[in-house]
């Protein structure tokens, strides 16, 4: 029994073989390739929006001709390519990859600023909590991670060219990440959760002080301990709103209070 069974699984790999030998060789049409067309032929899939093609021919340049600038441009497009096909997992991965193998590249400080832009456009992020998503179900961690990675570029490389835009996204960060906050805070205040509301709104005021939310999240302060019939915190998150915002509307007995003026959050 043991024979036979050895004899059909030899005949069976026998036709296994013969019948590959049969199919045609795959042929890499790109074998002979030099680095430069390697290269110019990624470029024009990436412009033509073949973004599988692009990596695919960026990463026989990298494996081909491992040294040389051709190497290093390819790395670099890869996380290009990987961040326009909205693949963030692998596009971070590349840029870290780069970051630590030429920590002092020329353009290093390019993949910092692309670091910061993957994080910036992250679809899961905080920017659009105004949708019919559950504001408290987002984590702003992709916000978070932006704002860091744009700081890093500031600091480190103050006069690269992409440091004003950065700057400009770092601002539009603060603010996106202190509204989110105020709107959290509303949240829970409308459903009667008065300590976690200000404690929400604290945290605006005591990390984001210079934004416009701010006003906002003392309001939220005031309301949430007079519910919870804490006068003094009240009376001092009211003082503090007088005084850093002297024509705010949020004062009770203000035009605020001719309207619902939950609604603004």
């Amino acid at each position: 029994m043991q024979r036979k069974f050895l004899n059909a699984a030899t005949l069976a790999l026998a036709f296994l073989v013969s019948a590959c030998s049969l199919l045609p060789d795959q042929i890499d049409e790109t074998k002979n390739w030099s680095a430069a067309r390697l290269y110019s032929e990624a470029q024009t899939e990436l412009t033509a929006g073949n973004y599988d093609k692009a990596i695919k021919n960026l990463e026989k340049l990298e494996s081909r001709y491992p040294f040389g600038t051709y190497a290093q441009q390819a790395q670099m497009d890869i996380a290009y390519t990987y961040y326009r096909q909205g693949e963030q997992a692998q596009a971070l991965a590349a840029v870290e990859r780069f970051i630590k193998l030429h920590p002092n590249h020329a353009s290093v400080d390019y993949m910092y600023y692309l670091r910061g832009l993957i994080n910036f456009n992250d679809k899961l992020s905080l920017f659009g909590f105004l949708s019919r998503q559950d504001p408290t179900e987002r984590d702003p961690k992709a916000a978070r991670d932006a704002f860091d990675a744009f700081k890093q570029l500031t600091d480190r490389f103050p006069d690269s060219k992409y440091a004003p835009d950065a700057r400009e996204r770092m601002r539009y960060l603060v603010n996106a990440m202190s509204a989110y906050e105020v709107h959290v805070a509303g949240y829970y205040y409308r459903r009667g959760a008065y300590l976690a509301a200000a404690n929400r709104a604290q945290i605006t005021v005591k990390n984001y002080p210079e934004t416009p939310a701010a006003e906002q999240a003392l309001f939220i302060m005031a309301r949430s301990y007079d519910a919870l019939g804490l006068d003094t915190l009240r009376d001092d998150a009211e003082r503090v709103l007088k005084l850093n915002y002297p024509n705010s509307d949020f004062f009770r007995g203000g035009k605020s209070e001719s309207k619902a003026w939950w609604n603004i959050f």
